[in-house]
């Protein structure tokens, strides 16, 4: 007889970086993208900055003391009104344990730390081509059509 993984599902703290350092791999491997994530990753100093920001939000799913997915999120605080809402910046699952319900368990804890941050919303960005994450995003909200733009930054010496 065979059991099902569990999963755990934590937010990061200072005291975590180790964990993030284990999520970027994770966000490299899943993204094809290893030198992004892996090549240049910033020291114990500055993650555990990172972590103690409010704005800044790491969640992990956890199969024992493996990292097998997770989200970095940012807070923004609105101008318009006095309101939150949650940037989902990337979101990603290490392929042996996708379609187990990982995503939507990372979701869901980001939901309920935005339920205590009265946040009012939270959005995520997909790419066309991946049908998985629309899906899973379209199961869970309303899909708004956008475009999306990088814009360079003017170098530091150039007065604009």
């Amino acid at each position: 007889m065979s059991s099902a993984v569990r999963y755990s599902y934590r937010r990061l703290t200072r005291a975590d970086v180790s964990l993030l350092k284990d999520l970027l791999g994770v966000f490299g491997e899943a993204f094809g993208e290893i030198d992004t994530y892996q090549h240049s990753v910033p020291g114990d100093d500055y993650l555990t900055r990172l972590l103690t920001k409010q704005h800044f939000i790491a969640v992990v799913a956890m199969n024992g003391k493996e990292v097998v997915g997770g989200l970095a999120a940012y807070e923004l605080d609105k101008f318009e009104q006095d309101r939150r809402e949650i940037y989902i910046y990337d979101l990603a699952v290490g392929q042996s344990h996708r379609r187990r319900g990982v995503a939507t368990g990372l979701i869901g804890e980001l939901r309920r730390i935005a339920s205590k941050r009265n946040v009012y919303v939270i959005f995520v960005q997909a790419n066309p081509e991946d049908a998985a994450a629309i899906a899973l995003y379209e199961s869970l909200g309303t899909k708004e059509t956008a475009y999306h733009f990088d814009i360079g930054v003017l170098p530091s010496d150039t007065a604009v």
